[in-house]
């Protein structure tokens, strides 16, 4: 029962992580939605094997990173799959202002990136250090640094267009 308070504790505690992540590799309400569930799953699975040698939101984004490729990768075994417009979906009344834009923009332009591109540069902007993002994603520090440079790149080329 403990541990499932402290598991509790945990995803409530880091749900921005799941979602952000979510958001990034999902492309419907309902895909992002399965993608949490199935993130959430992943997590309790491998809640009791925690050994705390990293920061809980390391071990969280490793999780949820390798189950979004894994489910995307699912995806697209599934073949035919059309997905429905996201503007469409989530269209709610909100007041349209210069920072939502330039969010939405950017979160246009990373869903365009490839899976390991859309990890990486997710972690950058939830601010870990290059350190915490090899750990996480088991790239050594340099080899971060230069996939950023270049992630960097073709985010700012995308936007100039």
């Amino acid at each position: 029962m403990q541990n499932k308070e402290a598991f509790i504790e945990v995803i409530k505690g880091n749900e921005g992580l799941i979602y952000k992540v979510t958001k990034v590799y999902a492309n419907t309400r309902e895909d992002a939605q399965d993608l949490y569930q199935e993130i959430v799953y992943q997590l309790w699975k491998s809640f009791d094997s925690f050994r705390n040698d990293a920061k809980i939101s390391t071990w969280m984004y490793r999780i949820a990173l390798n189950t979004s490729i894994a489910y995307l990768n699912k995806e697209k075994r599934k073949g035919n799959h059309l997905p429905i417009d996201d503007t469409l979906i989530n269209k709610t009344v909100t007041h349209d202002t210069l920072k939502d834009e330039q969010v939405e923009a950017l979160y246009a332009v990373i869903k365009k990136l490839d899976i390991v591109e859309k990890g990486i540069i997710l972690l950058y902007l939830e601010g870990n250090t290059y350190d915490e993002i090899a750990a996480i994603t088991g790239f050594s520090v340099t080899n971060v640094g230069t996939r950023l440079g270049r992630i960097k790149q073709k985010i700012i080329s995308q936007i100039k267009k």
